[in-house]
């Protein structure tokens, strides 16, 4: 059978208890008509017994008639970027930028090539451990990892961090097809340069290229992540100027199993479903166990 696509964009299905599908690029790419994307989808055979998807800012007052719960994103308005500069950045997040620049670390605006595409294959392969949890792109070749940056590339601005010659961090931002927003699909620098904050100045680099687009809302991904409500990046998000914002995200059931999945609360991680105060022993647990069998330091922004 054919893979199943909706308005051209591949399906992805995960789960194993209940089969979630959504579409590939979901929170970068939106859907302009989920009615009928959903009436193809269900057409199609897939096998999935829920369909997600997420609203499409500015609007967050659910929009549709399907079931729904709340999720969020942290996200950046911007009409300039002075006003970013002065107004809407903490003073350490300001203070970090500049240390960057002070250190020798070079930002531009890079085109996708092989070059690229190798300099983020040895940062994804640094370490095996990042924010206290097994890194899925660790281990990956590097036909992959190139694979794997090339989607969306039409939409995409690749920035990178360079130390002289060397690629240090790399952002790729992807916008949205009316190109008044812009998510991080992929932010990250090597552990070995942190001293020289070159994240600090991707993001930098990162408001002022979405300035210059005229790009309205740069998206870093959520500002929580299930119960945990604050973590280390997300105090560097607030930092930056990033504001949680809250926004539907739909769940469209496909199967009559699907429908009493999601009434149960099946849909969701193992982590989601636990208590905080559990979740929150079991992560410091196994940060200490990486840090132990890997001899990591721990991170931070």
């Amino acid at each position: 059978m054919q893979e199943p696509r909706i308005e051209g964009r591949e399906v992805i299905i995960q789960g194993r208890i209940c089969r979630v599908a959504h579409v590939d690029g979901e929170g970068f790419k939106f859907l302009a008509d989920p009615t009928s994307g959903i009436a193809a989808l269900r057409d199609s055979g897939v096998r999935a017994d829920l369909f997600t998807f997420l609203q499409e800012l500015p609007e967050t007052s659910p929009r549709y008639s399907y079931p729904f719960e709340w999720d969020n994103l942290a996200v950046l308005p911007i009409s300039t970027f002075d006003q970013w500069w002065t107004e809407q950045i903490g003073f350490k997040a300001r203070n970090k930028a500049k240390q960057a620049e002070k250190k020798g670390i070079v930002i531009r605006e890079v085109p996708f090539d092989d070059a690229l595409a190798r300099g983020i294959w040895e940062i994804y392969n640094e370490v095996p451990v990042r924010q206290g949890r097994h890194f899925p792109h660790y281990g990956k070749s590097l036909e992959a990892v190139r694979a794997m940056s090339a989607t969306f590339l039409d939409s995409s601005v690749f920035i990178g961090a360079f130390d002289g010659d060397k690629l240090v961090g790399f952002i790729k931002l992807t916008m949205n097809d009316a190109r008044t927003q812009a998510g991080l699909m992929h932010i990250l620098s090597l552990i070995s340069h942190r001293e020289k904050a070159p994240t600090n100045g991707l993001v930098v680099h990162a408001v002022r290229s979405c300035a210059d687009r005229g790009v309205t809302r740069l998206v870093y991904a959520n500002f929580a992540y299930g119960k945990k409500s604050r973590s280390s990046l997300s105090d560097f998000k607030e930092r930056n100027g990033f504001q949680r914002v809250d926004v539907p995200r739909y769940y469209v059931p496909l199967t009559p199993w699907g429908a009493v999945a999601f009434r149960l609360g099946l849909h969701r991680r193992l982590a989601e479903q636990m208590p905080e105060s559990l979740a929150a022993k079991l992560r410091e647990l196994r940060s200490r166990w990486y840090q132990r069998r890997f001899n990591l330091k721990v991170e931070s922004f």
